[in-house]
């Protein structure tokens, strides 16, 4: 769960039960308790019958269970439960320590007071100072004069002083007449301030978020609130006001029931003020008035056992334009993962304005050691239509699955996945799908040389149509196929002992790959839209994989290898195309299909490129490219140049820089050019100031807004949306701006 940690203020006191003179070596005694022992080394220890006193005086060491006690005196008067340390006194308990030049505690009701004392918390790296320290009841302190802050040194970057400081360790703490500091020079007063003061999570205001933005929502303030519910759940209060946009309300809840029943719901709504007309990707929209604004999201999960888990990741918003409008900042991107490691974040999509879709499901799986069962109900909004009437929806999918195993024992394998769905929507053909997909291989080893693998399979489909669609395809019926395919692998390396400091062996392999797939032609005309149809298949495929593989040795001696160059070329051969009667069809045979090129390529720990292509060879031009060029240096510099490149759809250039100016300053500029229309997409330049209690951001962003119409992209009425952000990060106290 979410931890809010605060100030906390601790003085342990030494708790001497009976302290009587006995055998002892010289200057040192215990309490004879072997329950809680406290041991006293000093370089004299007196005692003064009459007033029931006890004097430990020179280098004086109080060893017991929680800490460490050392001061020049220790004066402990038996008769009133007093004791006093004076001198130099420093106090240490586990990561924490307590400084002064005296301390007078009562050890009956648990209180004392710190004399010019100073405290370091070692959870939180939080540091007190104040000329009195008082513990004023069992977990309340008092200071005057006190002075905080998480910066290391005698001259703090930063400090929050307070004429009084009044603080209840697991509760809340009060700051009167407080100055915030900056290397002493007082900029901000704070004449009353309250903060949590828990280790524990704690219910109370976060960090703000601050920025302005000069086209789509003008200033823009969020303050959340976090709330401890319980020890098992929390939520998160937010509210957000943007001047062109309106006021917007959002509430994260989380609940840890159990290590296997824990879940995460988010939801927030606004009435939107803005006025919007624009178009983009075909669709239009013409706002002159208020609309209403939400989203929802739920991700759950119960565990019944290792194997049998039940999860829901259910993802709604109001209208196709939500991520548009708010991919400056929202919920979703703030807690976007591409892991399953936190329990509490797993928003895997990401919600700015290149969100195509968003998909809803909910799905209760069991695994056997042979057999997965999977039920699935999904639903889709589809972003690039104007209505998503006509989007297919899941509800629900049942697929059980069988492993790939030998059957009956025999060097043949048999695995399956046999399928119910229901397809649904509310505009067009609906209805029951079943498949069932039964399929058999024969891997043959070829005396080592390779490996040979005949593979057949079945494949049948029955359906059943329950809608009132007047369509010429028949309301139920079966489509039966199968497919016939040969697999041949093989691979050859050779090891080239190299002798270098660094490069002691590299090894070339060299993979080639042939593959044989038949399909027949089925009549499938009868099919409803809800099933796809599969197309008639007879091609000859080949791949061939080149890879380096370095066996290294670092400068401890420890041997490690990297694959530094992988090249994988491949290509299908279309015998179909190939036969095809060129009179009938009045066009020419074009048989071979796109060439398909991976390349990475690591050379050394600072460099790797990447590229992605597919070419054509009977147009002879490069269909698509991707290519990602990355450089970096052990100081944290980099640079990351990235080319985008489908024909007649994306022709794009991403640059991103980072420089480390020193050890404190860091630089980056991210730039975004669209190709298509010779123009910059996005610009953001950011520097950024660390120090070791703070950090200070400034950035500036341009992002262009293009109009779009059904015909393709408008250079006309170009609105460029500029975003200024100033962030503070005071550790341990949180952010202030972004």
């Amino acid at each position: 769960m979410r931890t809010r940690t605060g100030l906390s203020i601790m003085i342990l006191l030494l708790l001497v039960l009976t302290v009587k003179p006995g055998p002892c070596s010289g200057n040192q005694f215990s309490n004879g308790s072997s329950n809680d022992p406290v041991m006293i080394e000093a370089d004299s220890i007196s005692y003064d019958h009459k007033r029931d006193i006890y004097h430990a005086e020179g280098r004086v060491v109080i060893t017991y269970v929680r800490g460490v006690l050392t001061a020049d005196h220790v004066f402990l008067e038996k008769t009133r439960d007093q004791a006093r340390a004076e001198g130099n006194v420093v106090l240490k308990s586990g990561q924490d320590i307590l400084e002064g030049d005296r301390i007078d505690f009562d050890i009956r009701h648990k209180t004392g007071i710190v004399y010019q004392g100073r405290a370091f918390m070692g959870r939180n790296h939080f540091y007190l100072a104040a000329d009195r320290i008082e513990k004023t009841g069992e977990a309340s302190y008092v200071a005057d004069d006190a002075k905080v802050t998480t910066c290391d040194g005698p001259c703090p970057d930063w400090q929050l002083s307070a004429d009084k400081l009044d603080v209840t360790v697991e509760g809340y703490g009060k700051l009167k007449h407080a100055k915030f500091l900056a290397k002493g020079i007082p900029v901000l007063y704070i004449p009353y301030l309250i903060f949590p003061a828990k280790t524990k999570r704690q219910s109370g205001l976060l960090a703000p978020y601050l920025a302005y933005s000069d086209k789509k929502l003008g200033t823009d303030v969020e303050i959340p609130f976090f709330w401890a519910i319980s020890e098992d759940m929390d939520a998160t209060l937010y509210q957000r006001y943007m001047d062109k946009r309106g006021y917007k309300q959002g509430v994260e809840f989380r609940y840890f029931m159990s290590p296997d029943n824990y879940g995460t719901f988010y939801g927030d709504f606004m009435n939107d003020t803005g006025r919007v007309k624009e178009t983009a990707g075909g669709i239009s929209r013409d706002w002159q008035s208020d609309h209403q604004r939400w989203s929802l999201y739920l991700n759950h999960q119960t565990q019944f056992d290792p194997s049998f888990y039940f999860r829901t990741d259910i993802r709604k918003v109001s209208d196709s334009w939500y991520f548009k409008d708010f991919s400056s900042h929202n919920y979703y991107l703030s807690n976007y993962t591409t892991t399953e490691q936190k329990r509490f974040r797993k928003v895997t999509f990401l919600g700015n304005d290149a969100l195509g879709s968003l998909e809803s499901t909910a799905r209760l799986v069991k695994n056997w050691s042979m057999y997965n069962m999977t039920v699935l109900g999904s639903h889709t909004d589809n972003f690039a239509v104007p209505s998503n009437d006509a989007t297919l929806q899941k509800y629900p999918e049942v697929t059980l699955t069988g492993i790939k195993r030998p059957l009956f024992g025999s060097p043949a394998n048999f695995e399956f996945t046999t399928s119910y769905v229901y397809y649904h929507r509310d505009a067009g053909q609906k209805g029951h799908a079943y498949e069932l997909k039964p399929t058999l291989s024969l891997p043959v080893n070829l005396a080592g040389y390779g490996q040979l693998t005949p593979e057949f399979g079945v494949w049948e489909a029955l359906w059943r149509r329950d809608d009132q669609q007047p369509t010429p395809s028949d309301k139920q019926g079966n489509r039966s196929l199968y497919r016939a395919a040969v697999n041949l692998t093989t691979e050859i390396s050779r090891v080239f002992n190299i002798g270098g400091q660094t490069v002691e062996k590299i090894r070339h392999g060299i993979r080639p790959e042939l593959n044989y797939t038949y399909i027949p032609n089925v009549n499938q005309s009868n099919l409803p839209d809800f099933i796809a149809p599969v197309s008639e298949q007879h091609t000859l495929s080949y791949g061939l994989t080149n890879s380096f593989l370095a066996r290294l040795k670092s400068k401890d001696g420890k041997t490690h290898y990297r694959e530094f160059l992988r090249l994988k070329l491949g290509q299908t051969y279309d015998i179909i195309e190939a036969n095809r009667d060129i009179a009938a069809s009045g066009r020419d045979r074009k048989p071979f299909g796109e060439v398909q090129l991976e390349v990475d390529f690591t050379p050394f720990q600072y460099l790797s490129f990447m590229a992605r292509n597919k070419y054509n060879i009977h147009a002879t031009t490069w269909s698509q490219a991707n290519y990602d060029l990355a450089i970096s240096d052990a100081r944290g510099d980099s640079v990351v140049l990235g080319y985008r490149y489908t024909q007649n759809a994306i022709e794009e250039i991403n640059l991103y820089l980072k420089a480390v100016l020193t050890k404190s300053i860091d630089l980056t500029y991210h730039h975004r050019r669209n190709q298509l229309i010779d123009k910059d997409s996005e610009k953001k330049l950011a520097i950024s100031y660390k120090r070791q209690c703070w950090n200070l951001q400034l950035s500036y962003a341009e992002t262009l807004n293009t109009q779009i119409n059904p015909s393709g992209i408008s250079t006309q009425g170009d609105i460029i949306d500029r975003t200024y952000m100033v962030t503070l990060y005071l550790y341990g106290l949180g952010t202030v701006g972004n």
